[in-house]
């Protein structure tokens, strides 16, 4: 060899290891230390000049981690130190950005594929051994002069000085990440990224892969949309390169800067990625780290029916559910306390965990229930004062029934049979009572008296004496028509009457009734709902005067929705009457000028089902003309502006609506009642009881208000004879409702004496009102007609037989 060729061979020798040495403007960009960004912030390290130098006296105790982030071909080889050669992991091609034609910046005729890529095609991060980890430091400003003799080693990149304690992570769910740096630390490992932590643009990037299979998820490549998969249980994140966004379960997130190719490594902002795995961390800017909390641990749950749990009897039913955040398949699972049926009462705690195909176990999840005893059924018992009883004379019934383990509840937890006040036939007579607990347990008691054949009181006798109040009983309707008629006197109290009931059958939504009025109006609204589908009914008020008014609510009652027009009218009679005793309806609505409000919420506090019915009467004064709208509209529409829309829908042909004035009739009756002849009183006969007269306003027509339904009657009988029933009865068919006696609410009426039904079925069933006692009495009742029921009706005043021992 000649001096010439040995010049020139020294000479690229020279050229090589220049190359491989960067200089201190290449490491850091000045003489300052690299900083440090997490989220935007930055953070400047301290003392890095003077560590540089250190290392360089000394070798690095972690070379192949080193070593990863060279690029081979400006590799120097050593007879000591071969640099290992950047090559996809196996069965894996490059990443994704290097599939148009270059492999590691080198052109390539060698087409691209589209298997899986991999952020770990550098030398494999390996676990290292506790305490040795030497992190690297950032060089000097003084660039390091090549040296011609023997090539260097590769040099690692500049990494942050941070001293941790590996073990410190020993048997945690914490992962530590250095800040600008390829450390990272968990559960008394420490461990080597692909690439450091990388700041780009105010944002902290981190190597997917590295950090992915420290979290303990999976990840894969999908070449035909070219995107990074990772499955975490049933969720799929998907990140693609050179893109600010990311799709969890194909939504699509903004990230916080555009995801990069750093030597063949898949970087992505680390909040982005934390945030779609919702991964919790916290930042230490002074120890340089952030500690993120994770768990790879499987979760289990489970839940118990039914929820009433009796011991020796429910065959418990156990739904379980638990999955692997990181999607491994769960293999195992583990009870403690579960019993399919628990044989004795008490609490239990019972525990269930899950292990998944890593062989981890979850955290145990425990849930705690009450095993109750076994009901015990309730007992039926009854007795009468005697064994033996004479035709017509009452039977005293005492029920003693109970219940061992709880209290028999006051409705329907008693069926009688046979049970009567008395009996009319003579022989044995058995009567069966059977009660039912809140269990459903039932128990029954028969017992068996004896009917003489002498007799006490006829069946007419005993009902004017015994049937109670309330109650009905039969009697010979075809009498009624013949009784003396008292006499009466007639005056009428300033309350208009609003009625809408017409079309009673609604089979198109619309405005009802409508009409301007003032001082004390009744309302009685009552429509059934036949549009094929479910409305809603208002009341609107509006104030079309220049200055404000209040509308005082006095008394109202609402019935409905109800499919029985007869249920849905007594109601609202009893609730209407209950708000004159106690007055809790009674409100106040302030109107602007030209404000509308809905009023007497209660009728739209309940939308009404096809086929149903709703009943409404109420009392409301206002000392100047408000305009008030009946509506059935759709649920969702605004009763406000529909009301200055709609026009009145057209009325059926039977029944009527309109506006009545003197709607609240007095009746007086001075003249003695009782006595031995039979008498009656007439309500709603259009003849002893005229119908009132007013006006349909929106077609202008006169109108009679059949059967005087809205309208309330006040009746006062100055002098009732002793030992004088009451009772009403029903002329017109059907009645169902109540009146007040005395201040006292009274049904029309209740079943009795094997009568069925709690209305007055038939002109031949009588309800008793009252009785007098042994001295005369002034009685007052206040009656208005159930909507829904028929008209006339009578009260009839008879004399009670006398009372036998």
């Amino acid at each position: 060899m000649n001096l010439k060729k040995i010049t020139i061979i020294a000479l690229l020798v020279v050229m090589q290891t220049a190359a491989v040495l960067p200089t201190a403007s290449a490491q850091t960009g000045s003489p300052s230390e690299t900083p440090i960004v997490v989220q935007g912030e930055v953070m400047q390290q301290e003392g890095a000049a003077k560590e540089y130098t250190k290392k360089l006296a000394a070798p690095t105790q972690n070379a192949a981690a080193q070593a990863e982030t060279v690029n081979p071909a400006n590799s120097v080889p050593t007879p000591n130190a071969q640099p290992v050669p950047i090559q996809p992991a196996a069965n894996q091609p490059a990443d994704p950005t290097l599939l148009e034609g270059e492999e590691n910046g080198v052109p390539t005729t060698t087409p691209p594929t589209d298997e899986v890529p991999t952020d770990e095609e550098v030398p494999a991060e390996g676990t290292v051994e506790p305490g040795n980890v030497t992190p690297s430091v950032s060089p000097s400003t003084t660039p390091v002069p090549p040296k011609p003799v023997t090539p260097t080693k590769p040099t690692a990149p500049t990494t942050p000085v941070v001293s941790i304690d590996p073990a410190s992570t020993l048997g945690t769910d914490k992962l530590i990440l250095v800040i600008n740096g390829n450390q990272m630390y968990q559960n008394g490992q420490a461990y080597t990224a692909a690439q450091p932590m990388t700041a780009k643009n105010g944002v902290s990037y981190i190597a997917v892969r590295s950090f992915v299979n420290r979290v303990g998820l999976k990840v894969t490549y999908d070449a035909k949309t070219k995107e990074t998969v990772i499955t975490k249980g049933a969720d799929e994140l998907r990140f693609k390169l050179d893109k600010d966004v990311y799709t969890v379960n194909g939504v699509p997130t903004k990230m916080k800067g555009t995801s990069f190719q750093q030597k063949n490594t898949f970087m992505v902002p680390l909040t982005s990625i934390t945030q779609a795995l919702g991964i919790p961390y916290k930042i230490d800017y002074k120890a340089k780290t952030i500690t993120l909390n994770i768990s790879s641990k499987p979760t289990a749950s489970f839940t118990i029916e039914p929820k009433e749990i009796v011991a020796g009897e429910t065959n418990v039913v156990y739904t379980t559910k638990s999955e692997s955040p990181s999607g491994y398949q769960i293999v195992d699972e583990r009870w403690e306390g579960r019993q399919d049926i628990f044989t004795d009462p008490g609490t239990y705690t019972i525990t269930y965990s899950v292990q998944d195909s890593t062989g981890q176990w979850s955290d145990p999840f425990s849930q705690t229930i009450t095993v109750e005893a076994p009901n015990v059924a309730p007992v039926a018992q009854f007795t009468t004062e005697k064994e033996t009883y004479r035709m017509g004379e009452p039977v005293v019934y005492t029920d003693q029934s109970y219940d061992p383990d709880g209290t028999l509840p006051e409705a329907n937890s008693r069926v009688w049979e046979n049970q009567k006040g008395a009996y009319f036939t003579p022989g044995p007579q058995t009567i069966t009572l059977t009660v039912t607990d809140e269990d459903g347990a039932t128990n029954t008691f028969t017992k068996t008296i004896t009917v003489t054949d002498e007799v006490l009181y006829t069946q007419d006798e005993y009902n004017a004496l015994f049937v109670p109040i309330g109650s009905k009983f039969l009697f010979d309707g075809g009498s009624v028509p013949s009784m003396r008629k008292v006499e009466r006197f007639n005056t009428s109290e300033d309350v208009t009457l609003y009625r809408s009931n017409s079309p009673e059958s609604v089979f198109s939504t619309g405005k009802m009734y409508e009409d301007t009025l003032s001082g004390k109006v009744r309302f009685m609204v009552h429509h059934a709902n036949y549009t094929g589908k479910k409305v809603t009914m208002y009341v609107v008020a509006t104030n079309n005067n220049a200055t404000p008014t209040t509308i005082k609510t006095l008394d109202s009652g609402f019935g409905g929705p109800s499919p029985f027009a007869t249920a849905a009218g007594k109601v609202s009679v009893q609730r209407y009457h209950q708000s004159v005793i106690d007055g809790t309806k009674r409100a106040d609505v302030i109107l602007q000028p030209g404000e509308s409000k809905v009023i007497l919420t209660e009728l739209n506090a309940i939308p009404m089902p096809n086929k149903s019915v709703i009943s409404l009467i109420a009392d409301v004064e206002s000392s100047q003309p408000i305009t008030y709208s009946t509506l059935m509209i759709d649920p969702g529409l605004d009763p406000l502006q529909e009301t200055k829309t709609l026009t009145s829908a057209p009325r059926d042909g039977v029944h009527n609506r309109g506006t009545y004035p003197l709607a609240t009739k007095i009746v007086d009756v001075f003249e003695p009642v009782g006595g031995p002849t039979p008498s009656k009183l007439i309500i709603g006969d259009n003849n002893d009881d005229p119908n009132l007269t007013g006006m349909d306003t929106p077609n202008n027509k006169v109108e009679s208000n059949a059967g005087n339904f809205g309208v309330l009657y006040k009746i006062h009988l100055d002098k009732v004879a002793p030992n004088t029933l009451i009772t009403f009865n029903g002329r017109g068919g059907k009645y169902a409702g109540w009146i007040l006696v005395n201040g006292q609410l009274v049904e029309l009426s209740a079943q009795s004496m094997g009568l069925v039904g709690s209305a007055l079925n038939t002109s031949s069933e009588a309800g008793v009102v009252y009785r007098t006692g042994s001295s005369s009495e002034s009685v007052d009742l206040e009656f208005t007609p159930a909507p829904g029921s028929n008209l006339s009706v009578n009260l009839i005043f008879t004399q009670m037989p006398e009372l036998k021992q």
